[in-house]
């Protein structure tokens, strides 16, 4: 029959979807960033914006595995250390969009230098490794 299509339930996806592409539009946000410290640590948001010191990060889950905001908080640490801005002039929203549900996550400055801190360490041992 013409309405079934396989086994993905098509209202659930778009729902998830609507409500994540209706808030990056609603907050002027823009898609498929891609955030770089260096060859060793970088990576792409969904969608990032950043109005009056409050940086918005969201990101789509499609799968059924669940998420992790660790992504999203390590996309906020590197766009503090692309920009050389500093966290602690910042509020930071973070969401994930996955299962019609939006998972929201206000990190803490402090926590956003921690992962900083350890991304410069690693970068370093890196680099160390390879010269």
């Amino acid at each position: 029959p013409d309405h079934i299509v396989g086994a993905i339930d098509l209202p659930y996806i778009f729902s998830n979807m609507a409500n994540y592409v209706n808030d990056a539009i609603k907050y002027g946000m823009d898609t498929e960033v891609i955030l770089y410290y260096s060859n060793n640590c970088y990576g792409t948001a969904d969608a990032i914006t950043v109005k009056r010191k409050k940086l918005r990060i969201h990101d789509l889950k499609t799968g059924s595995q669940p998420a992790h905001m660790e992504q999203l908080m390590i996309y906020a640490a590197l766009y503090f250390m692309e920009y050389k801005e500093d966290p602690n002039k910042f509020t930071t929203e973070l969401r994930i969009y996955q299962n019609n549900d939006i998972l929201i996550c206000n990190p803490k400055a402090n926590e956003i230098i921690d992962i900083t801190n350890a991304i410069r360490k690693g970068d370093e041992i890196i680099e160390n490794v390879r010269t």
